[in-house]
């Protein structure tokens, strides 16, 4: 698969890492050619330095790897070597005191579609460290890593769910792209329990077993418990 890669940073950086083991033609782009040729070269492999506009033009899939704020202003830029493209958004809209920039408005995900009608936008990769992404692979306790995937178009939903498989994690259908802003909110409380108070957020949640209440089999066993 060929893949642009816009941004030069942290995430652009663990994510094309895999990719380019996985066997992936991938373009490293930013406005700043030492930056994207030193990562370029850094990930070795089959990545090649570009300018922004290359980078897009060059690939199926584009992963937006840009700061929230600056993600759809690029991708107003570039929105004729977008159009038709995977747009992969991997941001999180969190400003100061873990607060979600984009409350009471359209996701960053959506806004990046507006910039970019004719691109198929689709959120996933935004949950977690970009250690955790650096990892090969990300698994825990023996189970690989979930990343949930929100977009509204079939075969770019394809292409996103293998690109999760090459990092060494299992994709999970998170819905049409209008739910992607409970990801980028998941992502605010998360941050907000891990960096913030020390929690592990992990602990918030039952094992799926309990998801919708005490298992039936503890109910016939009469260890539920009654509300």
């Amino acid at each position: 698969m060929r893949i642009g890669v816009l941004g030069t940073g942290n995430m652009a950086d663990a994510l094309a890492t895999h990719w380019v083991r996985a066997g992936h033609d991938v373009t490293i782009g930013g406005r700043d050619a030492r930056k994207a040729e030193r990562l370029a070269t850094r990930i070795n492999g089959s990545a090649t330095p570009a300018s922004l506009r290359a980078a897009a033009e060059s690939g199926e899939v584009v992963l937006a790897a840009l700061p929230f704020g600056a993600g759809a202003d690029v991708a107003r830029e570039l929105h004729t070597a977008l159009e038709g493209k995977v747009l992969l958004d991997c941001s999180n809209p969190v400003g100061p005191g873990f607060r979600l920039l984009t409350q009471g408005g359209p996701s960053a995900a959506q806004l990046l579609a507006a910039a970019v009608p004719g691109a198929h936008v689709v959120k996933a990769f935004n949950l977690c460290h970009q250690d955790v992404w650096r990892m090969r692979p990300p698994v825990f306790d023996g189970r690989p890593l979930a990343v949930p995937v929100c977009g509204d178009d079939e075969r770019a939903l394809v292409r996103v769910r293998e690109l999760v498989r090459d990092v060494g994690c299992d994709p999970v259908a998170g819905g049409g792209l209008e739910r992607a802003g409970l990801l980028e909110a998941t992502a605010a409380l998360f941050i907000a329990l891990w960096v913030g108070e020390g929690a592990d957020a992990q602990a918030i949640a039952p094992p799926l077993a309990y998801a919708a209440g005490p298992s039936r089999q503890e109910a016939k066993g009469g260890t539920a418990v009654l509300r």
